[in-house]
């Protein structure tokens, strides 16, 4: 582990943070911490900075309930900016936006921004939207029956692709069974979060279970 003198605090003892959601990997937002504010997040493992107009501590979420529980935190390579990974209790930003980072100054006309985040959100709208011509949107509108029928279907692809031991064909395969998945994750209200929270519990109890075999 790196010790904090090894940080490079700038001349006013600050130094900048990337808040960063652990599940979602998305940015929530950028603060500053001195090194007091450091220690209290890495003691209490809740966040806690530096506010420059204030000029006082804060700790996020001491008004609002939504604290960020800290995973890991990590410098640069230069050791003058921090990354913090955090699981959050709710909204970063103090609009009630999930992220402070909303406000797009740019976008490619070449290059599509792409994201399991970005597939599902476009998911619920065609739920909610029904635009004609959709083949999404046929699905929700023969309800989960044919949605279940289709997530059997493509399951049943991916093993005779599998068992070809046909790479593209798979990754073809696979691409529609996610696609139908996350289909019957929004027809069920269950969102990519859910799903990561699952698959990081699991995480944990396997890192203990291979702890325990080799002591």
């Amino acid at each position: 582990m790196l010790p904090i003198e090894e940080l490079q605090f700038d001349r006013d003892g600050l130094i900048p943070a990337v808040v960063v959601d652990a599940l979602s990997r998305k940015v929530l937002t950028l603060a500053y911490m001195n090194r007091e504010s450091l220690e209290i997040s890495m003691r209490e493992g809740t966040t806690c900075f530096w506010s420059r107009s204030r000029k006082q501590l804060w700790r996020k979420g001491e008004t609002s309930g939504n604290r960020q529980h800290i995973v890991s935190i990590t410098a640069d390579c230069d050791r003058d900016a921090l990354v913090v990974l955090v699981e959050k209790d709710g909204p970063a930003c103090h609009t009630g936006a999930d992220s402070c980072f909303n406000d797009r100054v740019f976008e490619s006309d070449v290059l599509q921004e792409f994201s399991l985040q970005g597939l599902y959100e476009l998911l619920e709208g065609r739920k909610k939207d029904r635009p004609e011509g959709s083949y999404t949107t046929y699905l929700f509108e023969k309800g989960i029956d044919k949605i279940l029928k289709k997530v059997g279907e493509e399951c049943t692809e991916v093993i005779i692709a599998g068992k070809a031991d046909d790479k593209k064909e798979t990754v073809y395969e696979l691409a529609d069974l996610a696609y139908h998945a996350m289909v019957l994750m929004v027809q069920m209200g269950i969102t990519p979060e859910d799903v990561q929270r699952e698959l990081a519990s699991r995480h944990v109890i396997d890192h203990k279970v291979k702890q325990e075999k080799m002591t």
